[in-house]
């Protein structure tokens, strides 16, 4: 008899947002990673969350990195990850899981865990939308630094969540039902302020990330963070667990991408890691 072949969410923005070409990529995460703000010696060496910008590499690659390499320092094991952010492309009412068994980019494919997407789908406020998923960016770009950060594709499995119109309330009851543990990392997919001048946009950020930082999840919303609600999320499970959270990098596309960014309009990026 033969198996059925597992259904693959292929890669929507390989050679757009990041290099198509395996080498090319490993290249680009090298150099990204190399530069990366090390992590402080003062910082937890046990991560249990972050949140990460997802625009094209050249433009938040950089603030990414920052994040990830925090991950590279520490000798944790992670079997699973949350990857939780913004649908870009798609309106629909709550959260929204995919049916694919698994996520596809350069690096290599991801297993799904489907025993946590269906306990998720015993939650009202989400459902299967594919149509979603299928195109969007916010999720997938983080793939090819947690392959990097986790040491291979086959080394954990992803528990892909996006969110449209939904709260923070939903938001935590997902982040519950997949049950955290210390061997499951979240990754909040989001960018900061948008199409503010260089000036404001860092003020405004700065902002954010303090907001972040001492818990006033009530500052954050759409304008502040694009993924505000996946971070609202997070911040209520980080209170309820007893974890820190540390900026490591701050910046916007004009910092890390002078040549392709003016000044008057920019598009803010944070690495932020929460510890405990």
């Amino acid at each position: 008899m033969m198996r059925a072949r597992r259904t693959i969410r292929p890669a929507a923005v390989a050679g757009r947002f990041y290099p198509r070409s395996a080498d090319e990529l490993r290249q680009a995460l090298d150099q990204l990673l190399d530069a990366a703000i090390p992590s402080s010696e003062k910082q937890s060496p046990h991560v249990r969350a972050i949140i990460g910008p997802h625009a094209g590499y050249i433009f938040s690659g950089p603030v990414a990195a920052s994040a990830y390499r925090q991950l590279r320092q520490t000798e944790q094991s992670f079997r699973r990850v949350v990857l939780f952010g913004p649908a870009h492309y798609e309106p629909f009412d709550g959260l929204a899981v995919s049916s694919a068994e698994a996520f596809a980019c350069p690096l290599g494919e991801v297993a799904v865990d489907r025993e946590a997407v269906d306990r998720l789908l015993d939650l009202p406020c989400v459902t299967v939308n594919d149509v979603a998923h299928a195109p969007e960016h916010g999720l997938e770009v983080h793939l090819p630094f947690l392959i990097d950060a986790l040491g291979g594709a086959e080394r954990f499995q992803i528990v892909p969540l996006l969110f449209a119109d939904a709260d923070d309330e939903q938001a935590l009851a997902a982040l519950e039902a997949v049950g955290i543990d210390e061997q499951t990392l979240i990754v909040a997919s989001s960018d900061l302020s948008h199409y503010m001048d260089h000036a404001a946009a860092t003020a405004a950020d700065r902002a954010t990330a303090d907001a972040i930082i001492d818990g006033d999840r009530q500052v954050i919303g759409p304008y502040q963070a694009c993924g505000h609600i996946a971070v609202r999320g997070l911040m209520r499970l980080a209170e309820r667990l007893q974890l820190s959270c540390c900026c490591i990098d701050l910046r916007n596309s004009a910092d890390t991408a002078p040549q392709f960014s003016g000044h008057d309009r920019v598009v803010g990026y944070g690495a932020f890691v929460f510890t405990g």
